[in-house]
């Protein structure tokens, strides 16, 4: 089931939106606090936004650039301003349609048909990770921070997938050599070590200094 974030501030709309795409088996959430659009953004890891121009602290040129820093979901943006200018910098924010209200829900609901079967058809959904302003895109193996974003090999990619998923728990070495087992990758204790290294310098040339805890004769944390 594909997951859909409203992000619409006027709520009779948005909860117009949320039904008539709930009824078509969409699991859908609408944006209450417009201070963190960001943050419900992560926390929900929906396979499509809607979003509309004009909102509260920030508007949505602003929210889809920040998205566009760690994520290529796709974006339609919702609006009465509907003009060839606002149109253009929809596009080029980084938007992939326009929709111009008012709409029929009918028609809305083609246009996220179509726009999901494109984007999900050969490429798979996304999923992000986000631990103190670090942002993990685990379809493309990236890691966002402040502005920065990184690379991560196969193998560094799933050990802070497992971290991060086990948050607050420390993963024992042997967990995680089997994690990666399970990846058909080569993994023994020295192996484990090269890469918990290499991801680590990786993680501080970004500014993410003791993000992964050595819990010495254990394993690692994430706090």
């Amino acid at each position: 089931m594909y997951k859909i974030l409203i992000v619409e501030d006027d709520m009779t709309i948005a909860r117009s939106m949320k039904k008539h795409l709930t009824s078509w088996g969409y699991e859908v959430e609408y944006i209450t606090d417009f201070h963190d659009v960001m943050a419900s953004f992560i926390s929900i890891d929906p396979q499509l936004i809607l979003l509309d121009i004009s909102l509260p602290s920030f508007n949505g040129f602003h929210w889809c650039s920040e998205i566009r820093k760690v994520s290529k979901v796709p974006i339609i943006f919702i609006s009465s301003a509907s003009d060839n200018m606002n149109i253009v910098m929809a596009m080029n924010m980084g938007g992939d349609d326009f929709i111009s209200k008012p709409f029929d829900l009918n028609v809305l609901t083609s246009k996220v048909q179509a726009m999901l079967r494109r984007t999900y058809d050969f490429t798979g959904q996304t999923n992000l990770l986000q631990h103190k302003g670090a942002i993990v895109n685990v379809s493309d193996g990236t890691l966002t921070y402040d502005n920065q974003k990184v690379d991560l090999t196969k193998n560094e990619l799933k050990i802070l997938q497992f971290l991060l998923e086990s948050k607050g728990k420390t993963v024992s070495r042997d967990a995680l050599m089997t994690r990666l087992w399970e990846t058909d990758s080569f993994i023994d204790d020295n192996t484990l070590t090269v890469n918990v290294t290499r991801l680590r310098k990786k993680l501080e040339r970004v500014g993410l200094i003791d993000f992964i805890i050595t819990k010495k004769g254990i394993g690692y944390l994430v706090e």
